[in-house]
């Protein structure tokens, strides 16, 4: 399947408009998944912090929907170690606000000045 977001974009914020795109476009929540997999594999290092919160919770989103309890127990536990500012917070948060493991995410989650 060929990539039909922003040329621009690269890296995790990349893979989050494809995953976006696979969704809402195509409906194929388990490819949106294994896009983000992928991305997380190659490019996680050196991604900025916000960019992998907003990775692990658009995969506990998709691991809830697809029925994976275990996948979406691990992606919860990363989300939860990541420190983001009140301003990440809230963007995370604002992906999919009945997310319960999202909201309890941005309720608990660790700080950052």
């Amino acid at each position: 399947m060929g990539y039909g977001g922003s040329k621009e974009l690269e890296g995790l914020p990349r893979a989050l408009d494809n995953a976006r795109i696979l969704r809402e476009f195509k409906n194929d929540d388990r490819a949106a998944m294994r896009a983000l997999v992928s991305a997380l594999r190659r490019h996680s290092e050196g991604a900025s912090e916000l960019d992998l919160a907003l990775v692990y919770a658009n995969l506990v989103e998709l691991a809830a929907v697809l029925g994976e309890h275990a996948r979406r127990a691990e992606w919860e536990a990363e989300l939860r170690r990541i420190p983001l500012d009140e301003d990440g917070r809230r963007r995370v948060a604002a992906l999919d606000p009945g997310a319960e493991a999202v909201k309890e995410w941005a309720h608990d989650a660790p700080h950052r000045a």
